[in-house]
């Protein structure tokens, strides 16, 4: 169990984070299966920041990984399988918004 009483969950051979992320998951395979969504993938990792270099010294990108991305009704939604916001989770939930010009689906 995590510090934020997640517990890692198998479905499929897909290890989890989190019992939530695991029953989202399977969710989502069913509404794929009625055909109301489609192209479901998991971990999908954005660029939020390239990385760069100043003053000589390298910085590594920053990247917001996604627990799913799917179409629905002809539009692509990124969602994540919220429990608890971390303070670096709301960053990055800006920074997405700002360079992809779309909100996260928190559910």
């Amino acid at each position: 169990m995590s510090k934020y009483r997640n517990v890692k969950t198998v479905v499929d051979g897909i290890t989890f984070d989190s019992k939530r992320e695991a029953d989202r998951y399977c969710e989502l395979k069913l509404l794929q299966r009625a055909g109301r969504i489609t192209d479901l993938r998991l971990q999908v990792p954005f660029e939020l920041q390239p990385a760069f270099t100043v003053n000589g010294k390298k910085v590594r990108p920053i990247h917001y990984i996604a627990d799913f991305v799917y179409k629905e009704n002809g539009q692509y939604i990124v969602e994540d399988a919220k429990g608890h916001r971390t303070k670096e989770y709301m960053l990055k939930r800006k920074m997405y918004a700002y360079k992809y010009g779309q909100e996260i689906r928190e559910v």
